[in-house]
């Protein structure tokens, strides 16, 4: 197989690839290096563009960078050559995260899968519409699992029951988000109508006038009065992304194995939203684990299903998230 130069123009399609990954409140918490000595790019935290409220153990940026992670791992591969991730940590450099070593090229016959997934990313948005088309079927779940766990992560399809719990849990969160100034502001200050991608803080629908979400019945999704909208179909499928420890490395491998179910989904025509309210509120994250066992740590909960594609989502430009090399 042929490679391509890692010349400017390959960087930045590069780079440009990582940030089109969802991250939380389309915050874009990532900067990027190259070291030309070694051929790395390095994935490094933007400390400017954290939410201290909302995610102070930064579990959700290092979900974000995992997730900009694979998508660099996709194009690195597309472009022909072998990506080796070294995850952190690097004790010396805090900010530091992930690398993606460009080791040399792929060997004939190497199908490396995410190279198959390069063209999904540039279409995959998420959506907030309801689903009106048929169930996901059996076996495209269990490519989307698979998926997940070859990330060294976990990934389970819950049933009514277990959904309708965990729902509700979310709607909990939600309210407590509410009535908190301090995520109430810091969620103002990055979701903007129509811009929010990845990781809403909007995604169970409209709120009241007091900012609550309405209540509703989550077992079905339909609303508790005929006036108010459902904030989605009346049966969501909604899945649990998970992992075994409840580490930084382990948020990076999760955030990469929701990258490859979503690009899985989206090759397949599956649209998905997220959503991670209960996971961000310690007593709710406690609560989300199924009491008939399941994920040890949640990590995120991802609604798929068939229906309109969400609109895309300004990203930053390249040379904003670029910093000079070493």
């Amino acid at each position: 197989m042929s490679t391509a130069a890692l010349d400017g123009a390959t960087l930045e399609k590069l780079v440009s690839a990582a940030v089109a990954a969802p991250s939380i409140h389309n915050t874009q918490p990532w900067r990027f290096r190259l070291d030309p000595a070694t051929t790395t790019i390095e994935v490094r935290a933007a400390a400017d563009r954290t939410l201290r409220n909302t995610d102070p153990a930064g579990q959700a940026l290092h979900l974000s960078a995992g997730a900009a992670v694979f998508n660099l791992r996709a194009a690195v591969a597309h472009f022909g050559w072998e990506p080796v991730v070294h995850l952190l940590p690097r004790p010396a450099d805090p900010g530091f995260l992930a690398a993606v070593r460009l080791a040399g090229p792929r060997r004939a016959g190497d199908a490396w899968e995410g190279a198959e997934l390069y063209d999904a990313l540039w279409r995959r948005h998420s959506s907030r519409f309801p689903f009106d088309g048929p169930p996901v079927p059996d076996d495209i779940r269990a490519e989307i699992t698979e998926a997940v766990t070859a990330e060294g992560a976990m990934l389970v399809f819950p049933g009514p029951a277990e959904t309708a719990r965990i729902l509700q849990l979310t709607a909990e969160a939600e309210r407590l988000a509410a009535s908190d100034p301090g995520r109430s502001t810091e969620s103002r200050a990055w979701v903007r109508e129509g811009a929010d991608d990845g990781i809403p803080a909007l995604a169970l629908g409209p709120r009241d006038a007091t900012g609550h979400l309405p209540v509703r019945d989550y077992t079905t999704g339909r609303a508790a009065h005929p006036q108010e909208p459902a904030p989605f179909e009346e049966r969501p499928a909604v899945a649990v992304l998970g992992t075994l420890h409840d580490r930084p490395a382990d948020w990076l491998r999760a955030g990469q194995g929701l990258e490859r179910a979503l690009l899985v989904a989206t090759a397949h025509g599956v649209r998905a939203s997220l959503f991670s309210q209960a996971v961000e509120w310690p007593e709710a994250h406690w609560a989300m684990r199924d009491p008939r066992g399941g994920t040890a740590h949640v990590q995120m909960l991802i609604r798929f299903g068939y229906g309109p594609e969400g609109p895309a989502t300004p990203r930053r430009p390249v040379h904003e998230v670029l910093d000079p090399g070493r």
